[in-house]
Parts: structure tokens; sequence; C-alpha cells
């Protein structure tokens, strides 16, 4: 079983790492050679089988074949720039979110036309895919409609993973992920990242800074969730998805003003008088046009589960970032 992972460097790539190089089994096998990509070269996991470290572009010319050429059993593509640097340079953003995707995908087809290969290919999507109007909780069949670009290459991404799946090139599963917080690490160039910088940041100790008002509703996952909806996408039966390949992952609806009173619970009032409000117009109208709240329905019958409640999303980032130890 040959895993590969495309994004592997960044924080869910290195997750979903560890959680693979444990002993994860795909039906009755358990991976034994992982290849792990990204434009920085990915860490070493602890890993008994053969392990490949590749630094690469996957929208480089060439790239895309050259890591399917040994047809790896499960792709896992989670490389792309992030929404506000999507949006931010437009060009980056097509080229990576686009370009490289559809590399990926015909270096698939490409690879199968002389014997056959059905690789099954995990697409992290988002829910940036939907965009004003929209009711206030979202069902499975509310029609796309990205107000980024960020969301529209992810849009596309998923009509070609449709389409791919539907000729038999692949068999793809679409994972829309919620706004994932506490991300831990350094802040990123997401428009979304304020989001887990108002909690991860009072948390050990640090001044964060809130761009939109508390007001403000959204849907999030953990990182312990996500890397649980990728590995589920990875070895579920797809044969009841039918040409509908992409997903809402369940979540948690909550606002600005129940994360700051969630880090309370945890950490105190010390931690939320941490955060210094400071309106972005560009954020706040971002923000503005993402979705709030979902009925995942279809995700949650085929077996995907998610967090509880926010509370329990900053319990696990206090479990699995800070070594179960919260603020004195």
């Amino acid at each position: 079983m040959h895993i590969l992972v495309i994004g592997a460097a960044g924080m869910l790539g290195r997750k979903l790492t560890q959680e693979v190089a444990r002993g994860r089994t795909w039906g009755v096998r358990a991976a034994d050679k992982l290849t792990l990509v990204d434009v920085t070269k990915p860490e070493q996991p602890d890993f008994s089988g053969i392990v490949e470290l590749v630094a690469a572009d996957l929208a480089e010319p060439g790239v895309a074949g050259q890591l399917v050429a040994d047809r790896p059993d499960v792709i896992f593509h989670l490389a792309a720039i992030v929404s506000g640097e999507a949006e931010a340079d437009f060009e980056k953003g097509y080229r990576i979110n686009l370009d490289g995707t559809r590399a990926l995908f015909e270096a698939i087809r490409k690879q199968g036309a002389e014997r056959p290969y059905c690789p099954r290919v995990v697409f992290t999507s988002s829910i940036a895919v939907f965009g004003t109007p929209f009711p206030d909780v979202i069902g499975d069949d509310h029609v796309l409609s990205p107000l980024t670009s960020y969301g529209t290459q992810k849009a596309i991404g998923e009509l070609l993973l449709a389409d791919y799946s539907r000729r038999g090139f692949l068999d793809g599963v679409g994972v829309r992920l919620p706004t994932i917080v506490i991300r831990p690490g350094k802040p990123n160039k997401a428009a979304s990242g304020f989001f887990s910088g108002i909690l991860r940041e009072p948390l050990a100790g640090q001044e964060a800074v809130l761009p939109v008002a508390e007001t403000v509703r959204h849907w999030f996952a953990s990182p312990r969730a996500a890397v649980g909806f990728l590995l589920h996408a990875a070895s579920m039966d797809t044969s009841t998805l039918g040409v509908r390949r992409s997903l809402n992952m369940p979540g948690v609806a909550a606002t600005v003003a129940e994360e700051i009173e969630a880090l309370k619970r945890a950490a105190g009032d010390a931690a939320a008088e941490l955060i210094r409000r400071e309106p972005d117009p560009v954020i706040e109208e971002i923000v503005a046009g993402w979705p709030r709240a979902f009925d995942p329905n279809r995700a949650l019958s085929l077996g995907f589960s998610g967090d509880a409640s926010f509370d329990a999303i900053v319990d696990s980032y206090i479990e699995d970032e800070l070594g179960g130890l919260r603020p004195a």
C-alpha cells in the first residue's frame, strides 16, 4: 500500500502523515510506503516502511507525472495557497490551486492509459465554494457560488474531481473542510487566520488582533477532526457517492464571541483580555461572504464525524499542542 501526500509539509499534511505512519490500515492492508511532497522538503516521519521525501512544485511541468509514476494507491491532495494569498496574488492562486490540480489529475489519467490505474484521490476543498446569498444553515444541495478566487479555484477542482471520477480515471472524494481552528504554529496568510489567532496567541500569553465584529458566525473544525475526515475519505466505500463527489464536512457553528467565551472557560478572563480589537475592512468584506453554518447530513450518513462543541475544539488543541497543560 503506497500513500502519496501532496502538501505534506503543511500543518494538516504533517498531522495526517503522523496518523498514517502510526499504522493506519486500509481495508486489510497497512501502508508500507509513503511519498511525501511539498515545495519545501517534508520532515522524516517515524515510519517502519519506505519513505520518499520530495521537494517539488506540483504546478511545474512534469512533476505530477513523476509523482504518480510509481502508481500510488491513495493520493491525498492537500497542496494549495490559502484564501488571503490567493486573493492578493491572482496568478499564483490559479497556478497552484488550479493548474497544479489539473496537472495531477491528468498525470493519473495518462498513467492509466496503458494498463488500468484508478487510485483513491482525496481532494481538500473548502466551504469557500459557497458565497452569498445563502441561508443561515446550508444544506447538501446548495449551489456553489464562490465570491473569492480561492473559492472559485476549489469549486473548479471539485468539478474536475467529479468528471475524472465519472470517467473512471480516478476514484475521488472531495472534502469541504470547515475553517480549521486552532491551527498550531505561526499565523499564515489565510483571511480566516484570526479565528485561530485569537485563541492560540492568548493561550501562549501573547496579544492577538481581532479584525471583525464579535457577532461574526462561522463553521469550524479542529485539526484532529480534519485529519479524521481525510482518513475516512481515503478508506470509505465510494459506491454510494455517484457523481456528487464532494461533501460538506461536519463542524461547529460559533460566533467570535462564543470563541472568546470558550477561551475564558479554558484559560480565564486574563487570556481573553489579550485580544485587541482592530477592525480591518478588507478582512471584514471577505468574511462577510462566507457561510455561517451547515447541515452536513450526507457526510454524517457516510460515516464522517466531527467535534462535539467549540470547547472540545479548544480542549483538543490544549491536549495535542500544549501537552494538556492549561495556562495558569
